[in-house]
């Protein structure tokens, strides 16, 4: 693939992207003021260069019956690489996850999760996450209110 070099033009798109994923290839074009082969263009450059990792619908939790998130933050018996991979394979497989994190500080892992209610917790904590060889200890922080869940990312300082 050739070099692309980024610029603002490109920052518009991503921040219309976000906002709007399914906008059509000519509006967005019209939006950031391009010809829509100029900003299609564009558009799979990014695509390929990985900074569009994907599209999707954004669901809403309590509607579609999830209406309980908690964050679970794990501390594990061994710190190596090994034990990393171990836990985020078995994390990622798990589908109540819907993001795990390495953080620092007295956990080792931050998992947010979304179930019915919680009775599927306990099932998820005691028979899922608890499962997992090396995790030690969790710690459950449940969610009363969700304010915000999802960007847009701030692009104010990209490209560089």
């Amino acid at each position: 693939m050739p070099q692309y070099s980024f610029d603002k033009t490109d920052r518009a798109i991503l921040s219309e992207l976000q906002r709007h994923g399914r906008i059509a290839n000519v509006d967005l074009a019209e939006k950031v003021r391009l010809s829509p082969s100029a900003c299609l263009r564009r558009t799979k450059a990014m695509e390929e260069a990985g900074l569009i990792a994907g599209f999707r619908a954004e669901l809403d939790r309590t509607r579609i019956g999830l209406g309980l998130t908690v964050f679970i933050s794990l501390k594990v018996d061994q710190h190596s690489r090994e034990t990393s991979r171990v836990i985020e394979e078995a994390l990622t497989a798990i589908p109540a996850v819907v993001a795990c994190h390495v953080v620092s500080g007295e956990a080792d892992f931050l998992v947010e999760a979304v179930v019915p209610d919680l009775g599927a917790y306990e099932e998820l904590l005691l028979d899922q996450v608890l499962a997992i060889g090396p995790v030690t200890d969790a710690r459950s922080t449940f969610a009363i209110r969700t304010v915000l869940s999802r960007g847009p990312l701030p692009l104010r300082h990209w490209p560089p």
